[in-house]
């Protein structure tokens, strides 16, 4: 099993792979691009993100600055706005649907790591030292805002039809048509 391979199962892996750090590094290349075209010339920006990601809706619009791992995890529907300074840590699937709002500072976390420093950090002879990753894939319903400076951690789905409150932090995951908030972040009210 290759180490994207395990990646993607949510099994640890070495993040410092070379088939994932290949990846990576292009990556890094389309978002400096991506930053450096005009806001106007919205052919150019869309080329760039279909290179980038696993899937794109019409009118999808994300404000640079943008970060990623590796884009192709992610899938984005139609009518989505992405405000800046977002981060994906896309180790695995991030899928988001349609008529979403993403609010400027989001973080989508699918990585994470052991808590046990002797599980996390792996010393190699004659190898850099790295540090083992699991990763989780991250779910957001259709019609969905998530407010600004909102983090969301792996593994979870949030339902189709909710708002996540400004500053929360998502530690579990929000059913569908409900306002939530806080951190940790919780349901304050279901919305009709």
């Amino acid at each position: 099993m290759t180490q994207k391979e395990r990646m993607l199962a949510g099994l640890t892996y070495d993040s410092r792979d070379p088939e994932l750090l290949d990846r990576y590094h292009r990556v890094r290349e389309l978002l400096s691009r991506y930053r450096e075209i005009s806001s106007e010339d919205r052919e150019q920006k869309r080329s760039i993100l279909e290179a980038l990601l696993g899937d794109i809706g019409q009118e999808v619009w994300i404000e640079a600055p943008f970060f990623c791992d590796y884009g192709e995890h992610i899938s984005i529907g139609n009518n989505v706005f992405i405000n800046y300074n977002c981060i994906f840590l896309d180790s695995n699937e991030v899928a988001i649907g349609d008529n979403v709002l993403i609010g400027p500072g989001v973080h989508i976390y699918c990585a994470s790591h052991p808590l046990k420093a002797e599980d996390r950090i792996v010393r190699d002879e004659g190898r850099q030292t790295y540090y083992r990753t699991q990763s989780k894939p991250v779910s957001i319903g259709n019609n969905t805002w998530i407010g600004g400076g909102v983090k969301i951690m792996p593994g979870l789905t949030v339902g189709e039809n909710t708002t996540i409150g400004a500053g929360s932090v998502v530690t579990q995951s929000i059913p569908a048509d409900r306002f939530a908030a806080g951190n940790p972040c919780k349901v304050i009210r279901e919305l009709e």
